[in-house]
């Protein structure tokens, strides 16, 4: 009988993945240039990146900017929203 390594509980659903994602959404508010400077900024992204993420926002309503922990992502959340973006941590 070969014995099967068990999932951790929770696991086949999703919910031990510990990943998130800060997602900006498009406003009529902020210009692309302080979106994506703001970017620049706080994400670390390269200034197409930061444009494409600004368009992509623009055009879908929304874009995915920054993925990993919820404690690396609270802090650039936070700053952006202190900035006027909106943003939240999906």
């Amino acid at each position: 009988m070969v014995k099967q390594k068990q999932k951790p509980v929770g696991e086949e659903h999703g919910l031990v993945d510990s990943s998130r994602e800060l997602i900006l959404f498009n406003d009529e508010t902020n210009t692309f240039d302080f979106v994506i400077q703001t970017l620049i900024d706080i994400c670390d992204h390269e200034r197409l990146q930061a444009e494409q993420c600004a368009y992509i926002a623009h055009y879908r309503g929304k874009c995915a900017v920054k993925s990993g922990l919820i404690d690396e992502l609270k802090p650039k959340f936070e700053e952006m929203t202190r900035r006027g973006l909106t943003v939240s941590i999906d």
